[in-house]
């Protein structure tokens, strides 16, 4: 049975509503959606339900989700050699904060420049690089995770700050330590385990 041309507008007009913005991957998606409709329909069920089960079929997460698969795959190269960066310079922050821990443990000299350097390079450099990539794979999510993403990172990158406020003994430490506490208390986890919950349950 062949789709009217209202149903393949609906089609379109809910590919383009799902936010897939590459030209030619919006037409794919729509003429695979219209094939798989077309195919099914008469059959017992109704177009929306069909339609329905066709983007799930697809794309369990969103259509969305498909063009984030496809770009990553058109930038794989690009994008692993940043994830490797990005790592690197995480590990390097972790051995740097380890060494610092150590030689401030046995009285070597240098303790407070690895700490310093563990300290900067992990919170202020590696964990927001990490929460902006997390950020772009959950844009399309709910609210929620993306808001968990966004205090978290803020609730360790002013972690960090305190740190540092109180290696080099500055004024107002105390300060954000408690807004580090409010903002991870508060902020991050009530949305770290609703998110938990919302999967246990789904």
């Amino acid at each position: 049975m062949k789709l009217t041309s209202k149903q393949e507008d609906t089609i379109k007009a809910l590919v383009k509503k799902q936010g897939i913005q590459l030209p030619s991957l919006q037409d794919d998606i729509i003429d695979h959606l219209c094939c798989v409709v077309e195919s099914q329909l008469g059959k017992e069920k109704e177009f929306d339900q069909l339609l329905q089960e066709a983007i799930i079929d697809i794309a369990p997460n969103g259509l969305k989700d498909i063009q984030h698969q496809t770009i990553f795959l058109l930038n794989s190269k690009r994008i692993l050699i940043m994830k490797k960066l990005m790592y690197s310079i995480g590990f390097l922050g972790a051995l740097s904060l380890t060494a610092g821990i150590a030689f401030k443990l046995f009285w070597y000299p240098g303790a407070d420049i690895l700490f310093t350097i563990g300290i900067i390079t992990l919170f202020l450099v590696f964990i927001p690089l990490v929460a902006l990539d997390r950020y772009k794979v959950a844009i399309s999510k709910t609210l929620s995770e993306r808001l968990k993403i966004v205090l978290g990172a803020i609730a360790a990158i002013i972690a960090g700050i305190t740190v540092l406020f109180k290696i080099f003994h500055l004024q107002g430490a105390d300060i954000l330590l408690g807004a580090t506490a409010i903002i991870f208390g508060f902020g991050f986890l009530p949305f770290l385990f609703f998110t938990m919950y919302k999967k246990s349950v789904s």
